[in-house]
């Protein structure tokens, strides 16, 4: 079966581009800024745009919702005591598809696949909220050392801006 004409395609060929004209930056694999950003995987989002980012800056964290997860607590503890970050930048967005996703999802997995996901979906309703919850599980885990430095946001998909979110 042939994919040529794939989008994986078109993603190789660019990157054959971009490969021509590269350079080495001579970075090391620690963010300039010391900062870690999670957030949600929406294509709508250009982090590095929206927040002024260059290359090499901050290490980048993505999933549905940008949820605190074991597997976001595991990427963030790596960045801290292995790579040097201290701050921890938390963005949802406006009109998230997860606000419309159930827990039900999950059940519907097993019924078509015959296997229960392990993982939860971490719907949610109340953007602000879940927001407010990822801050909390970053705050608490044992396992990162530094929790005094961690924000969190709402992306507004429509403006552009972001807005702060209250921890309590």
């Amino acid at each position: 079966m042939s994919h040529r004409g794939s989008v994986t395609d078109r993603l190789v060929d660019a990157n054959e581009r971009y490969a021509a004209a590269f350079a080495d930056p001579g970075m090391d694999a620690r963010p300039v800024l010391r900062v870690a950003v999670v957030a949600c995987m929406d294509a709508r989002l250009d982090l590095h745009d929206a927040l002024g980012l260059e290359l090499g800056d901050c290490h980048t964290i993505r999933n549905a919702g940008g949820v605190v997860t074991d597997d976001v607590i595991r990427s963030l503890t790596i960045s801290q005591r292995a790579l040097g970050t201290r701050s921890v930048v938390l963005i949802h967005h406006t009109n998230c598809g997860l606000e419309s996703l159930t827990e039900e999802f999950r059940h519907d997995l097993e019924m078509e696949v015959g296997q229960r996901p392990a993982w939860a979906v971490e719907a949610f309703r109340d953007v602000e909220q879940d927001v407010r919850q990822s801050m909390q599980r970053v705050r608490t885990s044992p396992f990162l050392l530094h929790a005094d430095d961690v924000r969190g946001f709402v992306f507004d998909v429509k403006t552009g801006l972001l807005r702060e979110i209250d921890p309590t």
